[in-house]
């Protein structure tokens, strides 16, 4: 996966809420994490916030799938994730 540009998915300049940039900035630090944890297999403090991370985003996912099905496919193809 390539780096992800989390202000592609931005409204407006100053947005931070919106479910498309939520779920784009989770995605990221996921990854970041699970490159970490590849080399720290024994932090498990960082393990839990990984699953947290994993929950949120895919809740937020349930939401845009939800309320804007077009918003869930771009995210899916953009994010090249499984849901």
């Amino acid at each position: 996966m390539s780096e992800i540009n989390v202000n592609d998915f931005k409204i407006n300049e100053k947005d931070t809420g919106s479910t498309g940039y939520q779920v784009a900035s989770l995605t990221k630090r996921i990854v970041h994490l699970t490159q970490h944890l590849a080399e720290n297999k024994h932090d498990h403090a960082s393990r839990r916030g990984l699953l947290m991370m994993v929950a949120r985003r895919r809740k937020l996912l349930d939401y845009a799938k939800r309320t804007a099905p077009a918003l869930y496919q771009d995210l899916l193809v953009r994010l090249s994730l499984r849901h």
